[in-house]
């Protein structure tokens, strides 16, 4: 089992021998969210093609929004299928193409500061 992250989004994911399915929190890949999540969550599918028609991925998903899950699952499953398959030269291919689906992106929304709405914008100074 491997896991994959984005901001808050969390996701973990499990290789078993079987036929190709992939389902996320109980739900197909097809009938999953916006389609542009789909494409990007099939891409390492895609490149390991070869292993994904042998395989089931059963992926776990919590916190976050639809963006950030997306990328998290994608990891997941790039760093599950490698692990399955312990082969160098599709890790060499994962990482040739995008690092973002080996390496999960750990940067994290800045805390809010008093004084201002945000992290950064404060209410203006007024002299007159």
């Amino acid at each position: 089992m491997q896991t994959g992250k984005r901001k808050t989004a969390v996701a973990k994911a499990e290789v078993r021998k079987g036929t190709g399915i992939v389902r996320i929190n109980n739900t197909r890949l097809e009938n999953m969210g916006p389609e542009l999540c789909q494409l990007k969550i099939s891409e390492p599918l895609i490149l390991a093609e070869a292993v994904a028609k042998n395989v089931d991925i059963l992926v776990t998903t919590s916190g976050g929004g639809f963006s950030g899950q997306t990328e998290a699952i994608r990891t997941a499953i790039a760093r599950a299928l490698v692990e399955y398959t312990k082969d160098e030269n599709l890790k060499k291919k994962f990482k040739d193409y995008d690092r973002s689906m080996l390496v999960s992106d750990m940067r994290q929304k800045e805390t809010s500061k008093p004084g201002g709405r945000g992290a950064r914008k404060r209410r203006q100074k007024s002299y007159r």
